[in-house]
């Protein structure tokens, strides 16, 4: 299992990939500052699954877990999430 400043790097990279910003910090409250609408946080879910081999039922999402990239991290980690990149389903992202 990867360590979470792994993790956090992997997430830094999905959010300037998938939703070009770059999250200021791994602390940064990604809802309470607006980094993300409600729309990005959907495709977050959709990402999580897709790069992190994660399940995400949304009767068990917990919005404190999702808040930060450090609490993303934990959320990762605790689910069981890939290992590394290649472990994970390739994103069906169309190209832009």
């Amino acid at each position: 299992m990867q360590d979470a400043n792994a993790i956090i790097e992997r997430l830094g990279a999905l959010f300037v990939d998938s939703f070009h910003i770059e999250v200021p910090s791994p602390d940064t409250d990604l809802l309470e500052t607006g980094v993300l609408d409600s729309f990005q946080f959907v495709e977050l879910l959709f990402q999580l699954e897709q790069h992190f081999g994660l399940r995400i039922k949304i009767d068990d999402i917990d919005l404190d877990d999702l808040r930060t990239l450090a609490r993303i991290a934990r959320l990762v980690t605790a689910n069981g999430g890939a290992a590394d990149p290649s472990s994970a389903r390739p994103s069906l992202r169309a190209a832009d």
